[in-house]
This record gives structure tokens, C-alpha cells and sequence, in this order.
């Protein structure tokens, strides 16, 4: 992920968000072990009280007469720490029935307190004693337990057992949360983006060639859709900026083409003279030019071509026929070469014969006296080569940019010839390019290798 992703900021959000809860929890947890140690102490004692209390069992009259199975395989608890633990049961009156193996010297009748439940605390031979007694029912009567156990027995488990395990549990416990909480963050923004980048794919592929497409908001988050929107109610006033556009120069041109059909008639009227061919001239320049735009504006809309398989060196050599007159008047030979393997594209066979002749309108017209021009055809690419005097490397780029004249053009095009190739081009999806040759200039026409322009 890059460093300005919104998956990496995200990500990177959870994980100081899990960083912190870790560390607040670890602060929690030394506090309460630290500072209020007595909480868990109490809590502890109470909840190993009742477990005691599970564990009772009775004799045929209903007095106790000793713990359940499980608890006696721990007795050696009691014989072998009876200075630091013991447990006793009394009955409703505070006499003991049931005492453990540290006797019933242990405790004093003061140490019962009533018998009133919860927890205190005593000295016995001047070690503090925490004491819990916890009231039960059975047979009717009430009974009992009363443990204690002493600090410094409390204090050695907690320093030497509680208190390393517990660390290890919380880091472990981290160690783990942070893994399995940044993998199901990976996870779920790679599950969550993923609309996102097919809405990014999605909006690559519009082009003023495709300018009807429209991003889909079925399966993206409520709070991108609205966003969607906006592009889409964008992109619908961009097409309609584009249509108006298209269509008033396609409108002008045609509107054009009478007018000057009309002032070609009427200069051809008038008596000889130098303002006739003059005149005769500008009309050409200004009818070719308009031809120009009207076949750049229906070049650029795709639903002016009819696709078909079309045999390429059949089109190629129709333009060399075609413009034979033209290399002839100019005095330069065309050479026409194709290859051993048939040349059949999927494409407009008019768009794609305009484009083939502009290419070699413009090698003509490029090519000195007495030089030859030549028209290669390959299974993929079509190469037009003069041998004039070329393009500077800095102007390849501008070749295709409207009205862009070359400097050593015989005659005064409208500078539209290249661009009607390129989009013509662009809308067939080969590619055109222009290369440096010597001496000359390389107009190459190719399409990729099983791209659906080349016909299996």
C-alpha cells in the first residue's frame, strides 16, 4: 500500500486503536493489582469460599462430614500449609462440625464474629490472616464454612504465580488481538475498497469516445454514492457539451459546403485572368478544409462506423491507386509491399481507407522530386515511410494535433489530415505513432496481437 493510502491510514487507525486499549488494559490491571489489590483479594476469596461450600458433603444425619472427592485429593494443601490456610464448618449456634488439619486451634470463638457473613481480617501469632465465611442451606438448617488464609501466603502467590501469569496472559492476549484485529482490518478494507477500485477502472475507461458510459452505485458504500452521483450528473453535462459541439461542427461544415460551392461557380465564370486562379485557389483551400472538419466530427463518434473483418492490403493498395495521379504529378514513385501472412483487422473499411490515404497524402506531399515513398502491410502494423526531410524529435509529439502543418508541405493543407488518422485510430483502438526515420519520417499503424481489432 502506498504511503497516502486511505487502507494504510485506516489500518494504521486500528492499530493504535488496539495499541492503546492494550495499553490502558495493562494500566487497569497494574493499578487494580498495585493500589486495590484488596478488591481482588476479596473477590478471590469469596468465589474460592463458594466453591468450598460445592464441595460440602453430608452424612445420614445431614451433618458434614467432609469435602467432595476433588477437593480431598487437595487436603495436602491444608496438612502441609496448616500455619497459613485452613477452613472450618459451623452449624446455626457457632460450633464447629467440620474443621481442616490445622485443628481447631486455629481459630477463637472471637474470630467467628457472629457469624455474619462476608470477609474480615485477624492476627494469629502475628501474621495477618484474611477470614471469609459464607452461609449455605442443607437439611433444613443453615450452616457455615469459614476459610482464612494468611498475607504473606496471598502475597507469595500473587508475586510468584499471579502476577508473572497474568503478565504473560496479557501479552500473549495482545500479541494475538493485534494480529488477528489487523489481519480482519486488512481484510475487511480490502473487501470494503474494492467497489472503489472498480469505480476507478470504470471512470479510466471513459473517454470523449465513451462519454454515455456511467459509474454503477449498486454495490458502493452509502458514503461514496453520493459522489458517484455527482461524477455521473458531471459526466452527463460533459456529453451533452461534447454533442453540442460535435454536432454545430458537423452543422458548419455542411452549411459551409454550399456557400462555397456557389463562389467556386461563380469565379468560374468570370474571364481568365490572375484573380480568377486566385480566387479559384482560396476556394479549394476553404472546401478542403471544411471537407476536413466534417470528416473529423464523424470520425470522432463510433457509431458512424460499421465493423467488419476487412483485408487490410486489399484497402492499402486501393489508396496507392487512388492517389497514383497525385505521386505522379509530385514526381515520386509509391512502392507497395505486403506480407507473406494475410493482413484482416476488424474495422471500418471507409475510415479505414481515409486514414490510410491521409497517411500517404502526407508522405507525398513530404517526399522530394525523384525519392520514393513506401507502403508496408504486416499481419499487425502498417508502416508509411517517405524519404524527405523529416521532423525534429521535439515536433514528433505535435504531428497529430489539429492544424499542425509540416514545414516542407508542397501544398497548403488544413492541418487536419493527421488528426482525422488519430481518431479514426483511437477509435478502432491501434495505435498510431510517428518515428524519425533516415532520411524521412515512419508513420506506423499497428494493433496488438490478440486484441479484438485483429481478426483470428
Amino acid at each position: 500500500m502506498k504511503p497516502n493510502s486511505l487502507s494504510l491510514r485506516v489500518l494504521l487507525a486500528y492499530v493504535v486503536g488496539v495499541i492503546l486499549s492494550v495499553l490502558l488494559m495493562v494500566l487497569a490491571t497494574f493499578v487494580l493489582t498495585t493500589y486495590r489489590s484488596d478488591l481482588w483479594l476479596k473477590a478471590d476469596m469469596a468465589e474460592y469460599t463458594r466453591d468450598l461450600v460445592g464441595a460440602v458433603r453430608f452424612d445420614a444425619r445431614g451433618v458434614p462430614n467432609g469435602l467432595a472427592a476433588s477437593e480431598d485429593d487437595d487436603r495436602w494443601i491444608y496438612e502441609s500449609l496448616k500455619e497459613e490456610t485452613a477452613y472450618r464448618v459451623l452449624d446455626d449456634s457457632g460450633r464447629p462440625v467440620l474443621v481442616s488439619a490445622a485443628g481447631e486451634g486455629f481459630w477463637s470463638p472471637a474470630e467467628s464474629r457472629g457469624l455474619v457473613p462476608g470477609g474480615f481480617n485477624f492476627e494469629r501469632g502475628g501474621i495477618r490472616m484474611h477470614s471469609v465465611i459464607e452461609p449455605f442451606e442443607h437439611g433444613g438448617r443453615t450452616w457455615y464454612l469459614q476459610f482464612a488464609v494468611s498475607t504473606r501466603m496471598l502475597g507469595f502467590i500473587y508475586q510468584e504465580f499471579t502476577l508473572p501469569f497474568m503478565g504473560a496472559g496479557v501479552v500473549i492476549f495482545s500479541v494475538l488481538l493485534l494480529i488477528v484485529f489487523g489481519i480482519c482490518a486488512y481484510v475487511t478494507l480490502e473487501y470494503t475498497l474494492r467497489p472503489l477500485r472498480k469505480l476507478s477502472e470504470a471512470a479510466t475507461s471513459i473517454s470523449p469516445r465513451a462519454l454515455h458510459a456511467r459509474l454503477r452505485t449498486e454495490a458502493v458504500p452509502s458514503e461514496i454514492a453520493p459522489l458517484v452521483h455527482s461524477f455521473n450528473r458531471a459526466l452527463d453535462r460533459l456529453e451533452h457539451g461534447y454533442r453540442v459541439q460535435q454536432e454545430f461542427l458537423a452543422t458548419a461544415a455542411h452549411e459551409l459546403k454550399t456557400p462555397l460551392a456557389l463562389i467556386r461557380a461563380q469565379v468560374e465564370s468570370r474571364g481568365e485572368g490572375e484573380d480568377r486562379d486566385s480566387l479559384l485557389g482560396d476556394v479549394e483551400h476553404m472546401t478542403r478544409q471544411v471537407q476536413q472538419l466534417l470528416l473529423l466530427a464523424e470520425a470522432s463518434e463510433v457509431q458512424n462506423y460499421r465493423f467488419a473483418i476487412i483485408d487490410v492490403q486489399e484497402v492499402a493498395q486501393d489508396v496507392v491507386a487512388y492517389l497514383q495521379r497525385m505521386a505522379e504529378a509530385a514526381h515520386v514513385h509509391v512502392r507497395f509491399s505486403g506480407s507473406a501472412s494475410v493482413a484482416r483487422w476488424q474495422a471500418d473499411r471507409g475510415a479505414l481507407f481515409t486514414l490510410l490515404k491521409n497517411l500517404l497524402e502526407n508522405a507525398i506531399q513530404h517526399a522530394p522530386r525523384g525519392t520514393e515513398v513506401r507502403v508496408e502491410v504486416g499481419a499487425a502494423t502498417v508502416t508509411v515511410r517517405d524519404s524527405g526531410p523529416g521532423v525534429d524529435p521535439q515536433q514528433l509529439s505535435q504531428m497529430f494535433s489539429r492544424f499542425w502543418r509540416g514545414a516542407h508541405r508542397r501544398d497548403q493543407g488544413a492541418g487536419l489530415g493527421l488528426t482525422i488518422c488519430r481518431e479514426i485510430a483511437l477509435a478502432h483502438g491501434w495505435v498510431l505513432s510517428a518515428h524519425k526515420a533516415d532520411p524521412g519520417l515512419l508513420l506506423r499503424l499497428s494493433v496488438e496481437m490478440g486484441s479484438s481489432g485483429l481478426a483470428k
